[in-house]
């Protein structure tokens, strides 16, 4: 993609994220966008970081690993947003600062002393399995309360939110199931915080509505993959 196709993209969705909060009756700066570069090269990533973008999401280690190398630009941030296996749960450490596809107690356990050999903190979301589609990975909500206080303190890691993939139909109404299950938790003291990751390429302006914190967009920004 020729850089003035990214930065036409790139302020669009800016606009977009801006329109849709302030229709909403939110500040536009608690909404942040998450460049989603996985499967593009280093150089999208130069590109839009040189257009102000600081906040690039990857849902695969060993291709973060790369991509971060070549990038070589240390003041991004680097999102884990895909599955994470618990055997890459050092690699994770030393190249995320978030991770938002927490889902069990087990790779919770691995990052957070991941993170103490690291001496790094990591926010983490946990992921929550919402919708009929059996193949997504996450927590189903109904066992959200149990699993969470079954869960020590740790170290290392920090429970700030949570964060779902809706079916993409009638996506506005997990939104707002994820926000409710988010204050719950945290009222709960089970969450640190009540951020929410949510929302894509076709269905951001709907997450913003319903409170999303962290928008996931890679095609609108950077084409078809």
């Amino acid at each position: 993609m020729a850089l003035v196709d990214l930065k036409g993209r790139f302020q669009e969705i800016l606009q977009r994220i801006e329109a849709a909060a302030r229709g909403s009756g939110r500040d536009p700066s608690e909404v942040r966008l998450l460049a989603v570069s996985k499967t593009f090269p280093a150089q999208a990533v130069q590109s839009l970081a040189g257009l102000g973008q600081l906040d690039f999401g990857e849902n695969y280690v060993q291709e973060a690993q790369q991509k971060i190398e070549q990038v070589r630009l240390p003041q991004l941030h680097w999102h884990l947003i895909g599955h994470l296996q618990s055997n890459k749960s050092l690699a994770a450490a030393k190249l995320f600062g978030t991770v938002h596809s927490l889902d069990r107690l087990s790779l919770a356990q691995r990052l957070d002393k991941a993170a103490l050999a690291q001496r790094r903190r990591i926010k983490c979301f946990v992921q929550v399995h919402l919708g009929p589609e059996e193949s997504k990975s996450g927590i189903l909500p109904e066992n959200l309360q149990k699993e969470l206080s079954s869960w020590p303190t740790f170290e290392f890691l920090e429970l700030v939110g949570l964060m779902c993939i809706p079916p993409a139909q009638d996506s506005r109404r997990y939104f707002a199931q994820l926000r409710e299950l988010a204050a719950q938790l945290h009222q709960s003291g089970l969450l640190s915080g009540q951020q929410l990751s949510m929302g894509m390429s076709d269905d951001f302006e709907a997450a913003i509505s319903e409170g999303s914190h962290w928008i996931r967009i890679g095609r609108a920004l950077f084409g078809e993959r």
